[in-house]
């Protein structure tokens, strides 16, 4: 059995990272909120914008077509998808459920990879993928941050040297479940398909029936919203999966500060055993040396 100062100093140090394990999961627990927030907020806007795209589709007759980019009919040669990691480690599985999910793709197409998080560009560059571009954002990930990779994406598909413009990222369910999420956002082969996929998705769109002139064109004016829109979406869910961080985040180090209070706690048992054990060799001695000496 381990003697008791050996025993004391393993407690010492089990409660320190405890201290830091707990310290941790209240600063995730504060970042998750207002991850989430934000989260929220900005999805009311997304909801917006799609409630516009159908309001403006209802204004167009069937024979009108919008000319935009995400709405060509293209063969897929190459795929271009953004991975959203974190910087950071200690969130449990999170980015290892997207690195399966990523061994799980099919050799062909060939993928060109945009990337958020250090842990993302660590993985890609180590297999060998095709990294095009990496970027780091902070917690708060505001817009101005992400407008570069969306841009970056948006050129590449405009030019045709990719056919797609994806993300896989941890899609936040509740706190104690993120799940790896590939969405796939442009090309949109038929807007009317598009709206009718998002209805069955977010309910029924509300209707205008107003009658509305609009300048240039109510084509015109779909295809900036549409553009919007698409930009809104790959933001709304880079917003999603830094929730879905920071939850993940919040759990472990619980989960962490638990299993060093349970160690404490069996630690402090067998110290006491060892103790006990000390005092209790130490009376025999004693009685013994007593024994001999009245002998």
């Amino acid at each position: 059995m381990a003697n008791t100062r050996d025993i004391r100093n393993r407690i010492k140090s089990v409660k320190n990272t405890a201290q830091i394990t707990r310290a941790m999961q209240l600063v995730a627990a504060s970042k998750m909120k207002r991850a989430q927030d934000l989260a929220v907020k900005g999805q009311t806007y997304a909801d917006r914008l799609l409630a516009t795209l159908a309001s403006i589709a209802e204004q167009l007759g069937e024979e009108e077509t919008v000319a935009h980019p995400y709405l060509e009919k293209r063969e897929v040669k190459r795929r271009g998808i953004l991975l959203v990691t974190t910087d950071r480690g200690l969130c449990g599985p999170l980015n290892s459920n997207l690195f399966r999910e990523i061994v799980r793709f099919p050799e062909e197409p060939p993928v060109r990879w945009f990337n958020i998080g250090r842990k993302g560009r660590q993985y890609l560059v180590r297999t060998k993928r095709d990294l095009q571009a990496d970027f780091t954002i902070s917690d708060k990930a505001g817009y101005g941050e992400v407008r570069p990779i969306l841009t970056a994406m948006d050129e590449q598909f405009r030019a045709g040297e990719i056919d797609t413009i994806e993300i896989l990222y941890p899609r936040f369910v509740n706190t104690l479940n993120q799940e790896p999420r590939l969405t796939p956002l442009v090309p949109l082969d038929n807007l009317r398909e598009f709206l009718a996929e998002r209805e069955g998705e977010f309910g029924q769109l509300p209707s205008d029936e107003r009658q509305m002139i609009f300048e240039p064109g109510a084509a015109e004016v779909l295809s900036e919203v549409l553009d919007l829109y698409i930009r809104k979406s790959l933001y709304q869910r880079i917003l999603d999966a830094k929730a879905s961080e920071h939850s993940a985040r919040m759990v472990a180090m619980k989960a962490a500060t638990d299993n060093a209070n349970n160690l404490v706690e069996d630690l402090t048992l067998e110290y006491n055993k060892a103790r006990q054990a000390a005092i209790t060799q130490e009376i025999l001695e004693i009685s013994a040396a007593t024994f001999f000496n009245e002998s």
